[in-house]
């Protein structure tokens, strides 16, 4: 039975080993979509010669293939190339969130409320509340990745548990659950501005809002808490084993309590939150208020339509109200400097935006991403591959992509002109096919070797067992992917068959 467990492990390890060397041999993400718009020139050019077509699947009208290779292309490209990149949808939703994200996080707002909520737990809730505050934390984009995991290894170690597995979980939830949330996320208005993008090729009038997926990915937050705690418990625990320290290691959980002027500024951004979304709140109960619809409903009102401003001042109340009451923020200027600091950590992401931007609006000009859906659509319906095994089959598809690529961004990028058109093809909803790529993308997360911060995350392991390589993070990690991955399958099946909304006004079908 040893053999044959060890035989399974130097399998997987082998498959990671490969994904690892094939990862690095691709270059980065910039040069993949620089490539990927040279494709698209080249297939315009002779598809087009060819006469590749396809019926439109709303007006029936013939679609053909647009030549970049031509006098009206290379205008196309020359004259929108600027416009291709500001008009981006993304791009704005995604820097407007980090301007209050960022300064929250540079604050110290978002390290200290992760802290409070982790070392307040008590110790039978101690595993769930890293994995609820891991999950949640990917509000602040990748600071939950270096905050949890350290700070769980070292409450095990304090309590004179199985450091190893601390750590493991606090990567899991981080990682693995990174797509979930109880709030929203920049994530999912970085989505939900490429989803809209690719949804216009088959409606130029639809709309998808970041709360597409909020209902759903409140639900899995939980059932991600409760899977992780228990695979934590019934796995995970059992394969690291017992632990004994190691000679001269010394490990202070007294370095992560927070100091009185940091409670002091947590008390203030939690007293702010309650005063700016009661005022929401009361603003929203008159059946003529400014933030409903004009027949008064609430769904596709003011306040749901524009929920992204008013999340991004929660943020920027709340961290001015903790850095002005903690002592971060002592002078009114800091404010704009420490927005200004979030955001030069976005210039890799705005660089990759440029070309991301001209292969989207080149795929959509030349009719390749609305022909290759309607065929693919087609090709699906003519094999009865449908339903629910075209949706899994989607969410593997996502799954294997991400052990290779990286950026969430990035993929989607690359698979929403082809998947997004092709769901909206089978009726289903722009908001589904996101929910399917979000399953895929964030239940690998955690054992791709090609994740950004693997070798962060690898010390962590080494401060308590200094032979900790690779293979003792993805052995560890494997559970999860495999546990969170059944979890979502399941939830996302659940809500397929009883067409349960998946947000404020988004559903499976459309």
């Amino acid at each position: 039975m040893q053999k044959k467990d060890n035989k399974k492990k130097s399998l997987m390890f082998r498959f990671l080993e490969w994904v690892e060397t094939a990862g690095n041999k691709l270059p980065d993400p910039f040069f993949i979509f620089v490539f990927l718009v040279g494709v698209v020139i080249i297939l315009s050019f002779l598809l087009s010669r060819i006469g590749v077509q396809a019926s439109h699947p709303v007006t029936n009208e013939a679609v053909v293939v647009r030549n970049l290779v031509s006098r009206e292309g290379f205008q196309y490209m020359v004259l929108n190339l600027l416009s291709n990149f500001t008009g981006f949808r993304p791009l704005g939703l995604v820097l407007s969130m980090m301007i209050g994200i960022g300064l929250a996080e540079q604050a110290g707002l978002m390290s200290s409320f992760m802290r409070k909520f982790i070392l307040g737990a008590p110790d039978k809730l101690l595993i769930a509340a890293i994995f609820l505050i891991g999950i949640c934390g990917n509000i602040a984009s990748d600071a939950a990745i270096i905050i949890v995991p350290p700070l769980a290894g070292a409450i095990f170690y304090g309590a004179n548990k199985n450091p190893i597995v601390g750590v493991a979980a606090g990567y899991a939830a981080a990682c693995a659950g990174f797509t979930a949330n109880l709030i929203i996320a920049g994530t999912d208005a970085l989505l939900a501005g490429i989803s809209e993008e690719a949804a216009m090729i088959i409606d130029p009038t639809i709309t998808v809002s970041p709360l597409v997926n909020y209902y759903f990915m409140i639900v899995s937050t939980i059932l991600l808490t409760i899977g992780g705690t228990w695979i934590t418990r019934k796995f995970v625990e059992k394969q690291a084993g017992e632990y004994i320290p190691e000679e001269g290691m010394d490990i202070n959980v007294d370095e992560y309590e927070l100091t009185e002027s940091e409670n002091k500024g947590l008390r203030a951004a939690g007293i702010t939150t309650l005063i700016y979304w009661g005022i929401i709140i009361a603003l929203m109960i008159p059946q003529n208020s400014i933030l409903r619809t004009d027949t008064g409903g609430i769904i596709g009102g003011t306040f749901i339509k524009g929920i992204i401003p008013f999340i991004l001042f929660w943020f920027i109340s709340i961290g001015t109200a903790y850095g002005r009451k903690s002592g971060t923020i002592k002078e009114w200027s800091d404010i704009p400097s420490f927005m200004s600091k979030a955001m030069k950590g976005m210039s890799g992401y705005i660089v990759l935006v440029f070309v991301i931007a001209q292969f989207v609006s080149f795929f959509n000009w030349t009719n390749l991403g609305l022909i290759l859906a309607v065929k693919l659509g087609s090709l699906l319906k003519a094999s009865n591959f449908t339903g629910m095994p075209m949706v899994i089959g989607v969410i593997f598809i996502t799954m294997f992509i991400n052990l290779f690529l990286g950026s969430g961004s990035a993929k989607w990028a690359l698979l929403a002109p082809v998947f997004v058109p092709m769901f909206m093809m089978l009726d289903y909803s722009p908001a589904f096919a996101q929910l399917a790529y979000r399953i895929g993308d964030s239940s690998t997360n955690a054992i791709t070797p090609l994740f950004p911060y693997i070798a962060v995350v690898l010390g962590f392991f080494q401060k308590y067992k200094k032979d900790s390589g690779l293979g003792t993070i993805f052995s560890l990690m494997l559970p999860y992917t495999i546990g969170f991955g059944l979890i979502w399958i399941v939830q996302i099946t659940i809500w397929f068959l009883f067409n349960l909304p998946l947000g404020p006004g988004a559903n499976v079908f459309l």
